[in-house]
């Protein structure tokens, strides 16, 4: 197994894991990172305020309303709605964030940065745990080396 940069491990050592953004469809990127996650035995709650099921688990409509503690939260929403739902993990104490981007702005937008940076969360703001989670496909791994090369995730 590779090294993980200290942020990526930090966040992957957690074991309930929300992801926000699944679609009722199966081809978002909210959906791979909710699968792969699943797979790679985490506990995994998805989130979409206009879904009751995705992929045949029960999806939540809002973080409050999922059961018990989480470690971490993937936002995959469009960064209109980020800074919201970085509210939500504010009020979860939910203590890591990752904001999944490839290429453009993804996720990620300032204010919610900032919201996270003032409550003392951890944040990743790049990438997906798809480039993370073993095994990863050939896709991944150029993505994760280019965005590296960029600058765009953590090293």
């Amino acid at each position: 197994m590779r090294q993980l940069p200290a942020l990526i491990a930090d966040f992957l050592s957690g074991k309930r894991i929300a992801v926000a953004g699944v679609s009722r469809g199966p081809y978002s990127a909210a959906n791979s990172v909710y699968g792969k996650l699943r797979n790679s035995g985490y506990e995994v709650f998805p989130v979409n305020p206009n879904a009751s099921e995705v992929a045949g688990a029960k999806c939540y409509p809002d973080l409050a309303s999922i059961p018990g503690e989480l470690d971490g939260l993937v936002i995959a929403t469009h960064p209109d709605v980020a800074e919201q739902v970085v509210r939500q993990a504010v009020a979860r104490n939910v203590r890591r964030i990752w904001f999944h981007r490839s290429f453009g702005q993804g996720s990620v937008s300032a204010a919610a940065t900032q919201e996270c940076a003032r409550a003392g969360i951890s944040c990743i703001a790049g990438g997906c745990p798809l480039m993370y989670c073993e095994p990863v496909d050939f896709a991944h791994r150029c993505m994760c080396a280019w965005l590296r090369w960029r600058g765009k995730v953590p090293r």
